[in-house]
């Protein structure tokens, strides 16, 4: 071989590892850019995920946006700021017994099945009128729903008739619907349900159905639970009557028997 031809062919030796070595080089960027690409797309996505996780914890629940309404739908037969004043009787009657319950307050179901038919006497007598104030704090105990649902339910049976109201309240306090204080079945509208079906009125009434699928009254219930709040009554049962609270004798506890409300509802009235 001759020197001429050996020298062209270590140059066209050195050419082709130079086109190599650029084609390589060219590789590995595209490569870099591939991976730098796909770790923005990543950084992004995390990002936009966590973004919308911040947004979704901060996002108001049903019943914050229900408590922070402006305009408030209360239910028929009920006066006073936002519908909050619910009073059921006989015009005639002098006095009014104001009722403090929180509908998941097993001290309440025990008042109700006990005393209840005795204070739903007296008030068809006309003897009283019963103000009606409804809690919700026993959720908060929780995180609860279920104080706060029973009441928006409550409001859908009132909004149906003052007996209504007064035949449901009975039928969600009584031994065979009220749960356990641990257990928040009343958080379901279809347990709800289950119990309007025992009172004649709302079995089957459409109308009561729909407002408590749709939390027609959540916003007025909210109201109302302020309303307990500001009054300064630090439990439930409370009973009162001319702003003094009715207790058992000997007792600061609500008259849980016949026998001592009969005595504390005669000493109020004379009062």
């Amino acid at each position: 071989m001759s020197k001429r031809n050996s020298q062209a062919n270590k140059s066209a030796a050195r050419e082709r590892l130079r086109v190599e070595r650029e084609r390589q080089a060219k590789k590995d960027k595209a490569r870099k850019q591939i991976v730098v690409g796909v770790s923005v797309v990543a950084v992004l996505a995390i990002a936009g995920g966590v973004s919308y996780g911040v947004m979704q914890l901060n996002k108001p629940s049903a019943w914050e946006a229900a408590a922070d309404a402006k305009n408030i739908t209360a239910p028929k037969n009920t006066s006073g700021d936002d519908g909050t004043t619910v009073v059921i009787g006989e015009s005639s009657a002098k006095k009014t017994l104001e009722l403090y319950e929180d509908s998941r307050c097993p001290i309440c179901a025990t008042f109700e099945q006990t005393v209840g038919e005795t204070v739903a006497k007296d008030v068809d007598a006309g003897k009283y009128k019963i103000k009606y104030v409804g809690a919700t704090f026993i959720d908060n105990s929780d995180s609860g729903e279920g104080s706060k649902n029973a009441l928006s339910a409550l409001g859908a049976a009132l909004n149906v008739s003052p007996d209504a109201f007064l035949e449901y309240k009975t039928a969600l306090y009584s031994a065979k619907y009220h749960p356990e204080e641990t257990n928040d079945k009343f958080a379901k509208d279809s347990y709800l349900l289950d119990v309007a079906d025992s009172v004649d009125a709302l079995k089957g009434n459409k109308a009561f159905q729909k407002d408590v699928e749709d939390g027609t009254y959540d916003a007025w219930a909210m109201k109302m639970s302020e309303t307990f709040d500001k009054s300064g009554v630090q439990g439930t049962p409370t009973l009162k009557m001319d702003g003094k609270t009715l207790t058992a004798e000997g007792s600061e506890n609500a008259p849980m028997t016949v026998a001592d409300f009969n005595t504390a509802i005669t000493k109020a009235l004379k009062g």
